[in-house]
């Protein structure tokens, strides 16, 4: 974290409060005593949204209200984020948000959070305060377990469900606490209908975990993964596609892990980014990489590489190479499936020479014709392997139009 940045954070609300009214919380206190990156750092404060306001307007600190009713408060410190949350304690939950009140109260706020190794705060000193008293040592241990009752967190908040398998994926080094699971089980219909966007946060959090695969094997277990995704019937090609990637060097790609969980059917790409608002690039990703046609296969030649890199474009032909390799039988044929990808990510498909215009000087009337000629001299183009002449493709032309009637 930017330390001067964060220093003026603490000093601004411990100005307005008092020495230590203020602590870093979760994941940052988590992964520091991991020795793990921090993405985000969150603060649980003793002072009300109102009081954090006014202390960061009077250190000069950008302060935006992105949840005030629940505490929140974000405090923009040399260009970075720091969320500031007065510590709470739940007076209503229906498992989608909750009615809270604020509290003085360390161990009340603590008790409302998901996992014990989550319900961790430190002080400016780096003096961590382990209100459970087994956040640390699952942290260290990595076990992922529920503060309190497994059943009562989830029905806070159904999504936790999911947020206990990514945090498994990410954090999880011994089996999984049988409680946890069961209770995912149990409660795992209530999935149903929660909303679209923080679902599919989740799921892409937990599938860009290094390696999921423990983690997808425990969700298929429970019904967990059917309840979320019903259209997952295999996890093999899933799982040999995170093989793939750590033993080939490939970046981490959680997209391209979620199509390979779907069956090869555009249809059921497009309906589950919709069912799960995906953003329209990545529905369009899901939907080229789940087609059939054309055939992807490892002996492909470079000439039929660069016609097919063509149709499909770089990035869904490399998706297609990369899922139809982690469908096949890899050791045997990993050399060739490698291969492929390269001419992919480097090769620039030529643009075709002629236009609409060419045809119609052709002597092709305006209309449907023009489209379906300039079709037929591209495929004549492209079997010839993107022939840079363009005088041949206005003499096949030439030859195509005078041999149509009109």
């Amino acid at each position: 974290m930017e330390l001067s940045a964060t220093r003026a954070v603490m000093e601004a609300l411990e100005a307005r409060g008092y020495a230590g009214c203020a602590r870093f919380v979760g994941g940052c206190v988590r992964n520091t005593l991991l020795g793990q990156p921090i993405d985000d750092v969150d603060i649980a404060t003793t002072l009300t949204p109102d009081q954090v306001t006014e202390a960061l307007a009077t250190a000069g600190i950008k302060s935006v209200p992105t949840g005030v009713d629940h505490g929140t408060v974000t405090a923009v410190s040399e260009g970075r984020p720091y969320e500031i949350t007065t510590l709470r304690r739940d007076v209503s939950t229906d498992g989608r948000r909750a009615v809270v009140a604020f509290t003085q109260n360390w161990e009340e706020d603590a008790v409302r959070r998901d996992f014990r190794l989550n319900a961790l705060y430190a002080d400016r000193e780096g003096r961590v305060f382990d209100p459970t008293g087994e956040g640390v040592a699952d942290a260290k241990a990595g076990r992922i377990v529920f503060v309190g009752d497994a059943m009562t967190r989830i029905r806070e908040d159904y999504l936790r469900i999911l947020r206990f398998f990514r945090f498994h994926a990410w954090y999880g080094k011994s089996d999984a606490d049988p409680a946890a699971l069961a209770a995912c089980k149990a409660l795992k219909g209530m999935l149903s209908g929660r909303a679209a966007e923080r679902t599919q946060k989740e799921l892409l959090k937990l599938l860009a975990a290094p390696d999921p695969r423990a983690a997808l094997r425990l969700m298929a277990a429970t019904s967990v993964l059917s309840a979320v995704l019903p259209q997952v019937k295999a996890l093999a090609r899933f799982e040999n596609l995170v093989a793939i990637e750590s033993e080939h060097f490939f970046d981490i790609d959680p997209e391209l892990r979620l199509a390979s969980l779907l069956p090869d059917d555009p249809k059921v790409a497009q309906d589950t980014a919709e069912r799960l608002r995906l953003s329209n690039a990545l529905k369009d990703r899901l939907v080229a990489a789940a087609g059939r046609e054309p055939r992807i296969v490892s002996w492909m030649s470079p000439r039929e590489t660069r016609r097919t890199v063509y149709r499909l474009g770089g990035r869904a032909f490399a998706d297609r190479v990369r899922l139809a390799w982690a469908a096949s039988d890899r050791p045997a044929t990993a050399s060739q499936w490698r291969a492929l990808i390269p001419l992919a990510e480097t090769w620039t498909p030529p643009a075709f020479p002629l236009t609409g215009e060419d045809v119609v000087n052709a002597g092709v009337p305006r209309g449907p014709l023009v489209g379906q000629v300039l079709r037929e001299i591209e495929d004549w183009w492209i079997d010839l392997d993107f022939i840079d002449d363009k005088l041949a493709a206005v003499e096949r032309l030439k030859a195509v139009a005078q041999g149509m009637a009109y």
